[in-house]
């Protein structure tokens, strides 16, 4: 890339330096950055013209690629920048002028123990089939779980791992495992087409990048049923939620086999979001953890998951977690702020419990 004042190249250098997660570039505005959570302009830099935006984008865009986004009006991919880094980028449409989401991706897939989520999450790479879902809302660090997890097989065991991602976000290197990565619209259709393709090629471990609809969800269900282990993400918050959202996705005349699947196959669910740290800058992953046991299958099965928190609560010797006290352990040791507790808890009452017992 050539290198000038508007640059993208210049403003993913100075986003990097101000240890941002977003650039944000939109007509009208000059670039913007997220830092820990909250949007911040680069201030020595000038309002982007539509000329700018579109100079950035036929840059970054094989001709194929400009094809679809011209026809959609959206496109997601991925890119790296050598010495930089590897980014995520979204380009929508918006007031008749295009506008670009852009999320740095560190080129090295970041240790376990550096994510700062329970140590009896890690127990999860040793399943040897089942599914295992992170979840939480866009940008809470769901797809750097799954990476972080995936390595954390990657270098134990003699696998093939398969990823269907869209777009590709880590690159995964050959360790003891085989790593084959698919991305959608360069190597499949769809997700549900790369799915049922993975399950002719010989995998041990199939990661979906989003559970999206209900074919998608079906296959993955399949292929844990199968005796694969399936790893993916959901957009929810909870691991209640997680559930409801899964069997909500279905005709409710298909509900109750979907229920009996996913019981017998869901392994656990991480549902986190990243908040703003108080005692230094910087983020903090605050989590819910739940390792499915006869219980919750039980509950599951009779489409009792209101049920399922009551027993997360009792749960702690096998590594369950709740939300709620995890935000209060937080906030009682002053890494967080309170309101900031407040606002990310699902049970306000629960919550000020676990406050009071400092």
């Amino acid at each position: 890339m050539n290198s000038n004042n508007d640059n993208l190249e210049d403003m993913l250098v100075i986003s990097k330096s101000m240890q941002a997660t977003d650039l944000h570039l939109c007509t009208g505005s000059k670039p913007v950055t997220r830092v820990n959570g909250k949007l911040i302009e680069i201030s020595e830099m000038d309002k982007l013209t539509p000329n700018i935006v579109e100079d950035i984008i036929g840059r970054l865009l094989i001709p194929g690629k400009r094809a679809v986004l011209e026809k959609q009006r959206v496109l997601d991919f991925s890119f790296s920048i050598s010495g930089l880094g590897r980014f995520r980028a979204n380009i929508y449409s918006q007031r008749g002028t295009f506008a670009i989401a852009i999320r740095m991706l560190p080129f090295d897939i970041p240790p376990f123990k550096a994510l700062g989520l329970p140590a009896a999450v890690e127990s999860f790479t040793a399943k040897t089939k089942g599914l295992f879902l992170a979840t939480g809302a866009t940008g809470s660090g769901k797809s750097t779980t799954l990476a972080s997890l995936l390595n954390q097989i990657n270098e134990t065991y003699n696998y093939h791992i398969i990823t269907i991602e869209d777009p590709i976000e880590y690159l995964h290197r050959h360790k003891k495992s085989l790593v084959t990565q698919r991305e959608i619209g360069e190597d499949a259709d769809s997700f549900a087409h790369a799915l049922r393709s993975a399950l002719r090629e010989d995998p041990d471990v199939i990661m979906v990048g989003e559970m999206r609809d209900p074919e998608t969800i079906s296959i993955a269900l399949t292929a844990a049923e199968t005796g694969h282990l399936v790893l993916s993400t959901l957009h929810t918050v909870g691991a209640a939620k997680s559930i409801d959202r899964i069997i909500d996705a279905f005709d409710p005349s298909q509900q109750n086999q979907i229920r009996s699947q996913l019981a017998a196959v869901l392994e656990g669910v991480v549902s986190q979001q990243l908040i703003p740290r108080i005692d230094k800058p910087g983020l903090i992953a605050a989590c819910e953890v739940m390792f499915v046991n006869p219980a919750i299958r039980n509950l599951i099965r009779e489409g009792k998951h209101y049920q399922i928190n009551s027993i997360m609560q009792t749960g702690q010797a096998q590594g369950m977690q709740l939300l709620e006290a995890n935000l209060a352990k937080l906030c009682n040791s002053g890494i967080i702020d309170k309101e900031e507790v407040f606002l990310r808890a699902q049970d306000q009452q629960l919550l000020q419990q676990f406050l009071n017992r400092r």
